[in-house]
């Protein structure tokens, strides 16, 4: 009788335990649940860096595609150090950038440099900041065209082309640039030039008159950016929090 008694005793007290256990365990996953939840759910200031030369790149695409209809995100601060890159890759992170800006607002905070396709970057934002000594602007194309002739000739090696027409694999590297394709890439810089130019006097509300002297490929200070209209403000993150903080 002893013996039963103490095994429903110790029956009990396991049922106890294991009861006390499984509660534990669900607390602690509500709690987790709760707290990323919370987390999850909160409003936020999205951040966004671009750094080295701007490439094609399909994941940052589909994050500023679905930043605009993620409701956490109550602005977009974009953190520039580029020197440029690929003129249609810098368009398109500007025309998702666009996209973005047209539910909340977006800030360009411009680092050491913001230059040719960094600066197409910068355009989309609605407030433009950078450092006295950033070095920005360079509104241009170039489209590069080495070719290794001379050195086929010093070796003896020679490259022949069976081609549908005059200006088709214009410019490649096996032969030098013939004039009627020199004049055809040179319309090529030339459109993507003036869509570059738009961009500027849309944005930066400026007259296109003041955009021709602007958009030679030079470039300028964040100091002289200020002055002549390429930017807002000089400052850096703190003064875009600000910013958005008062607007």
């Amino acid at each position: 009788t002893d013996m039963f008694i103490d095994r429903r005793r110790l029956k009990r007290q396991v049922t106890v335990w294991r009861a006390t256990a499984i509660m534990a365990i669900l607390a602690i996953g509500v709690a987790v649940v709760g707290k990323t939840n919370l987390i999850g759910g909160r409003s936020h200031v999205a951040l966004l860096s671009i750094e080295g030369l701007i490439l094609s790149n399909p994941q940052r695409d589909q994050m500023l595609h679905d930043l605009v209809e993620d409701h956490r995100a109550v602005a977009l601060v974009v953190i520039i150090d580029s020197p440029g890159g690929e003129t249609a890759a810098s368009e398109s992170v500007y025309r998702a950038l666009r996209d973005v800006g047209e539910v909340k607002p977006v800030v360009a905070v411009m680092r050491s440099v913001a230059a040719s396709g960094g600066y197409m970057v910068a355009l989309a934002a609605d407030q433009i900041f950078a450092r006295e000594s950033t070095i920005t602007g360079s509104i241009g194309v170039v489209l590069e065209a080495t070719n290794f002739v001379g050195l086929m000739e010093m070796i003896g090696v020679e490259s022949e082309f069976i081609r549908s027409g005059p200006l088709k694999a214009q410019p490649n590297f096996l032969e030098r640039l013939t004039l009627d394709a020199r004049v055809v890439n040179q319309h090529l810089v030339d459109d993507i030039h003036t869509m570059f130019k738009r961009m500027v006097a849309k944005r930066r509300g400026l007259e296109p008159n003041a955009v021709e002297v602007l958009a030679d490929g030079r470039v300028f200070s964040g100091a002289a950016a200020k002055s002549n209209g390429l930017i807002d403000a000089l400052g850096g993150l703190p003064e875009a929090r600000v910013w958005l903080y008062e607007k």
